[in-house]
């Protein structure tokens, strides 16, 4: 036996012991399904949700984490919270839910490391701004969870996507944190041709709840939540938007009023009513205590006028670059930087599905924010030029 043999026969143990370690209601990884079928050399060694994993930590997109605003932009201080954090406490939050509930913890962690991999520059002020954009340019809503499976499907490895399983771009899709959910039912009965539809669904009405396929997407939905709402209140804190005291009285007696205390209670609670059911819950009590939390933080933190934020200004800049960008592609200028730095070697089937509004959103969606104002400061503002007088 050669070792590409032994390994592949490791694997398919790993499988099968699924069955057996796993609760009834976990997603096995050998009920992964690909749009593209690919055989046991490509997948190796690993287990299907677990190669997932390490492609998306090797797209481009994810490195480009680094740099991309979580709720606070314009902002120097390097204690506060950036998305590749954000995405990090997610998976580790996420993955400890789903250990203690025996759930499939590599189909938790793919989730968790590609679900914001779509957000826009300057968070979800980016995200507003570029979907005003793409109505106007006759696209539909842009939102980040459609962007992230767009993204991983059809922009990375230059058009021709990483060929992500179901039950991973389901999740993605489906993660809508900011929506509030006491309890998630998963939507068991999905294969490719309904999320399609699901993903043209949103793009028309962001108001429709989509809800995942696996118990693990259930999961990452509700600590994706869990990661965001303490640590939010800690980096408002930090900066002196607010004080630990205005966070109202019964979230503080039900949740705590730090962000440990938070996450703690969150987890706990949403474990111990999960227990050996085939959905995820929160007792009504806590459920509650965290509604009134999101509404305290979106009032006092994610609406609030904060003067550094600079808003018109971001904003103006999106309507420029966006319109630079566009009139490049409709004439052509392959010096342009959209065609340098994003076109250049993009295969055919991108090129041809994809419309120049489309390409200028897919473009600027993937920037970090020190790239997007690099462009801006290169494209926007002019440049001076010195001369010796003779």
């Amino acid at each position: 036996m050669n070792d590409s043999t032994m390994l592949n026969k490791l694997r398919d143990e790993l499988d099968r012991a699924e069955e057996e370690r796993l609760s009834p209601w976990a997603c096995l990884s050998l009920n992964a399904l690909r749009r593209r079928e690919e055989d046991n050399i490509a997948k190796g060694h690993r287990q299907n949700f677990s190669l997932d994993t390490d492609r998306i930590l090797h797209s481009l997109a994810y490195s480009r984490y680094i740099d991309k605003t979580q709720v606070f932009y314009l902002i120097r201080n390097d204690h506060i919270t950036h998305r590749v954090l954000h995405v990090q406490l997610v998976s580790k939050i996420s993955r400890t839910i789903g250990r203690l509930l025996r759930l499939n913890e590599d189909l938790i962690e793919a989730i968790s490391l590609g679900h914001d991999i779509g957000h826009a520059p300057f968070g979800h002020d980016g995200e507003k701004f570029l979907s005003e954009l793409s109505l106007q340019y006759g696209l539909g809503h842009f939102l980040h969870n459609l962007q992230s499976v767009r993204a991983l499907e059809k922009i990375e490895k230059k058009g021709r996507g990483w060929n992500l399983t179901l039950q991973v771009l389901d999740g993605i899709l489906c993660h809508d944190g900011e929506l509030h959910s006491q309890a998630l039912h998963p939507d068991r009965e999905k294969d490719f041709q309904k999320i399609n539809k699901e993903i043209k669904d949103k793009e028309d009405d962001p108001s429709i709840n989509l809800y995942p396929m696996t118990m693990e997407g259930c999961v990452v939905r509700m600590a994706d939540t869990i990661s965001y709402i303490g640590r939010d209140i800690e980096d408002a804190i930090r900066l002196g938007l607010i004080k630990r005291d205005d966070i109202p009285e019964y979230c503080r007696r039900i949740l705590g009023e730090t962000n440990g205390t938070i996450v703690y209670s969150l987890v706990e609670d949403l474990i111990t009513n999960s227990l050996n059911k085939p959905y995820i819950c929160f007792s009504e009590e806590v459920g509650d205590a965290l509604n009134r939390l999101k509404e305290f933080n979106t009032e006092n933190i994610y609406t609030s006028n904060l003067p550094w934020k600079q808003t018109l200004k971001i904003e103006l800049m999106f309507k420029l670059l966006f319109e630079r960008y566009f009139n490049n592609l409709e004439k052509g200028d392959e010096s342009s930087d959209i065609y340098r730095e994003f076109l250049e070697g993009m295969s055919s089937e991108y090129m041809d599905n994809t419309p120049n509004a489309g390409i200028v959103r897919d473009f600027i969606a993937g920037m970090t924010d020190e790239y997007f104002l690099a462009q801006c400061r290169k494209h926007l503002i002019p440049q001076t030029k010195f001369t010796l007088f003779q």
